[in-house]
């Protein structure tokens, strides 16, 4: 079954597309959270952000920078979020790549809410750390 954004390339349903090449393509939000909400996606449906080839990733990048520019140029937005939900329990709704790119008007115009822990102990600093620095090596 095609996700919705496999659906926009197809031009199956119709989008407000401001840029595509042949790697990804850049269209307009239906929520708009702010002005210019713009969604950055792969035109192959890589599941998300970890099953997703890096030259792809890269790309993704550079056309969302694109995007900002022109918004930066249009709309002079105080700054930006570039959101990327991996996972249910992350928020991802559509299990299909893609970048929100959330130009920002005000302090309150979109919130993003952490619940950090009010402390953490010193141990589970070192221990993290090292977990994932040798993960990593």
């Amino acid at each position: 079954m095609k996700t919705i954004f496999e659906k926009i390339r197809d031009k199956e349903i119709p989008s407000y597309m401001v840029y595509e090449d042949d790697l990804v393509m850049a269209f307009l939000d239906i929520t708009q959270a702010t002005k210019g909400h713009t969604l950055i996606v792969s035109k192959e449906p890589y599941k998300d952000y970890l099953n997703t080839p890096d030259d792809v990733l890269k790309h993704m990048a550079v056309v969302s920078k694109k995007v900002m520019a022109a918004l930066s140029s249009l709309y002079q937005p105080l700054g930006f979020n570039v959101l990327n939900n991996l996972g249910e329990a992350a928020g991802q709704t559509v299990f299909h790549v893609h970048f929100h790119i959330i130009p920002r008007y005000t302090n309150h115009d979109v919130t993003f809410e952490f619940h950090p822990k009010t402390s953490t102990p010193k141990e589970t600093f070192i221990e993290i750390h090292q977990s994932l620095k040798s993960a990593l090596s």
